[in-house]
């Protein structure tokens, strides 16, 4: 599919990369979105939090989100999908990773950018137990790489699934390290560490035979968490292996459902890599989306409904 030109034209200020994706991720507040959550239990005994938000009216369609690297249902760009879903007629079903619903997970291992099957798990559980006949993805950042890649590497999905719209996505995962380790984006890289240390030193205690402190406290960069943790607690032997397994840019000629990928020029956080141009050119489903402005999952709207949001229903709609 040609590159889809954007009509994305925010305020003066909001064309800062920095200042839309600190905007959005420090000071957006939603209300007015009730969650209801349900425990899904995982076939290798651990679990994941499922938290539910309703239409307005009854519903056949249902929207599963979910959330980037550190974040969690409650994360206002999910929040905020989930009201605009909501009253457009969608049951959304927000996602936490393993890990991420405030309550720590069972097992040594728990949630990174290529884990597919936990989503493969909610999508199945959905089509299961839920009387839905249409069933949409949408996902920002770490979440939108798991979503390529669960569409791009499945052979046969279910014909319920109708669409998917992707967010600020790192489709190179080791491209977008490279990003992240520089010094522009040392704010970011600085406060996604200590969250992810905080994590793993809880995670040391519970399972202090597969970890030590000493390790924990060899970790200086993101890369080297990815080396520590991420890596070997997932199946791969370090950061690089896992970067070059789990990056979805490898999967998106698979992809045989109408997807919408925004990744903003701006964007700090993502390389060269992450702009899939060829790869959209070259599959009809797979439809590109590069406005000039953004920044990382930061795309300002009028009346707090951001860019994405409004385009994502948009493009459900036209499907």
């Amino acid at each position: 599919m040609p590159l889809i030109p954007s009509d994305y034209k925010p305020p003066f200020i909001f064309r800062n990369g920095h200042f839309s994706t600190i905007y959005a991720g420090v000071f957006r507040k939603i209300n007015g979105v009730i969650q209801n959550r349900e425990r899904l239990e995982l076939p290798d005994g651990d679990f994941m939090d499922l938290d539910w938000s309703e239409s307005k009216v009854p519903t056949h369609k249902v929207c599963i989100l979910l959330h980037g690297l550190e974040g969690s249902a409650q994360r206002h760009y999910i929040t905020g999908s989930a009201k605009s879903l909501n009253l457009n007629g969608y049951d959304v079903c927000a996602v936490n990773f393993r890990g991420c619903s405030g309550v720590p997970n069972r097992l040594y291992k728990s949630y990174h950018s290529g884990a597919s099957e936990d989503l493969h798990q909610v999508v199945a559980h959905i089509l299961q137990h839920k009387k839905y006949e249409q069933l949409y993805l949408k996902g920002f950042s770490l979440g939108g790489n798991v979503i390529l890649k669960y569409l791009g590497e499945q052979s046969v999905l279910s014909s319920k699934i109708v669409g998917a719209v992707t967010v600020s996505v790192p489709c190179s995962l080791e491209s977008a390290c490279a990003k992240l380790l520089a010094s522009n984006n040392a704010l970011y890289s600085k406060r996604f560490k200590k969250t992810l240390l905080e994590k793993l030193y809880a995670k040391q205690a519970q399972f202090p035979d597969k970890l030590s402190v000493e390790q924990i406290k060899s970790i200086a960069t993101l890369k080297d968490f990815d080396d520590v943790y991420t890596g070997p607690a997932h199946g791969f032997k370090d950061a690089v292996t896992y970067y070059t397994k789990c990056s979805s840019k490898q999967f998106l000629a698979g992809i045989k459902v109408p997807t919408l990928l925004i990744n903003a020029k701006n964007d700090t956080f993502l390389g060269p890599e992450c702009y899939p141009y060829e790869e959209a050119v070259a599959n009809d489903f797979l439809n590109l989306e590069v406005p000039d402005f953004g920044g990382h999952v930061g795309f300002w709207g009028k009346e707090n409904i951001s860019y994405t949001e409004e385009r994502c229903i948009q493009f459900f709609k036209n499907l």
